[in-house]
């Protein structure tokens, strides 16, 4: 089997913000900044397993801070973990004033990549080699995360929210049940 460093799959990508990538309140557009998000994950993913490669999920996007006209924006991506044909690929979105010099950290994300053939048939991937520390905890960050994900799917597969108990705990939230 053949293996691979995280660092065969880091990718860098700078990009100044045009006021076409604006919204109406004048920030930068969320859908603009994931989109650069998925590029960067395709092209991280490609690169280290030698593949095409596709988006099966995207995991939380916490947008922090938001990104003004003029600023530079900097994605950096690599593989955090990988499985049998897919890659979890970390992506940390940064903007920079340039007038100014300060940074700020405006996302994180993890992508779940799948590597496909030339038939489009799922492909296997490299191993992983873990060169530090920080790569370790990344690929026990992953395994954690894709352990709560099977639990919140097992829960709700079985949880029954149609119950008496169920409709009750609603009670504490701002809604209003008119269900007929």
């Amino acid at each position: 089997m053949e293996f691979k460093t995280v660092k065969d799959s880091k990718i860098t990508l700078s990009e100044l913000m045009l006021p076409s990538h604006s919204n109406f309140s004048g920030k930068i557009h969320g859908g603009y900044i994931l989109s650069l998000m998925d590029q960067i994950a395709f092209a991280s993913a490609s690169k280290y397993s030698g593949f095409y490669c596709v988006t099966a999920s995207v995991d939380t996007v916490d947008f922090l801070n938001p990104i003004e006209i003029g600023e530079l924006v900097t994605l950096k991506a690599s593989v955090n973990y990988v499985g049998r044909s897919s890659m979890i690929v970390g992506i940390r979105v940064d903007s920079e004033n340039i007038q100014t010099g300060k940074v700020k950290h405006c996302n994180s994300s993890y992508f779940t990549m799948v590597a496909k053939d030339n038939e489009g048939k799922t492909a296997a991937v490299p191993g992983l080699i873990l060169s530090n520390y920080e790569e370790v905890r990344r690929f026990y960050n992953c395994i954690k995360h894709i352990s709560l994900k099977k639990h919140k799917n097992h829960h709700e597969e079985i949880f029954d929210y149609k119950s008496e108990a169920a409709l009750k705990a609603l009670e504490s939230y701002n809604i209003q049940l008119d269900i007929k």
